[in-house]
């Protein structure tokens, strides 16, 4: 039982690190690249009012929000979890999987760039995720 426990605090831990990691490069993209002139961000509605300003570019912090959001959620998962490794750092990706698929549901924007981070920024990013622990668990054992 000890070990379900660790295993369900791992997830937990790995989901809240993802989360800070995804919403700090959010955040930090339009500081990098400027929100196209006229583009109102503040709600979800004229978030998506918006959406046809953007160029590709403002597309960049997102996508790398949600891959990298998730790569440090897995990882978190794999390294500490007391088994079932590869099994948590793949829950992590679909729950943030999960998050994206409901956010392109609200939110919509291009079909590319909803198929590129739907395709490429969860389930990918939770398999490296594990690969990456996996590499680091078994260095130190």
């Amino acid at each position: 039982m000890k070990s379900v426990g660790k295993n369900i605090l791992v997830v937990i831990a790995g989901f809240i690190v993802g989360s800070i990691v995804n919403i700090a490069l959010v955040n930090i993209g339009p500081s990098v690249v400027p929100l196209p002139e006229g583009a109102d961000v503040s709600t979800m509605e004229k978030l998506r009012d918006s959406m046809k300003l953007f160029t590709p570019l403002n597309f960049l912090f997102p996508f790398l929000g949600h891959a990298f959001g998730t790569l440090a959620g897995a990882f978190v998962a794999a390294r500490f979890a007391a088994s079932h490794h590869s099994m948590l750092a793949m829950l992590i990706g679909v729950f943030f999987l999960i998050g994206g698929i409901t956010m392109v549901s609200m939110v919509g924007g291009p079909l590319w760039f909803s198929v590129a981070d739907l395709v490429l920024a969860y389930i990918p990013m939770g398999l490296l995720g594990a690969a990456l622990a996996g590499r680091t668990r078994s260095g130190k054992s």
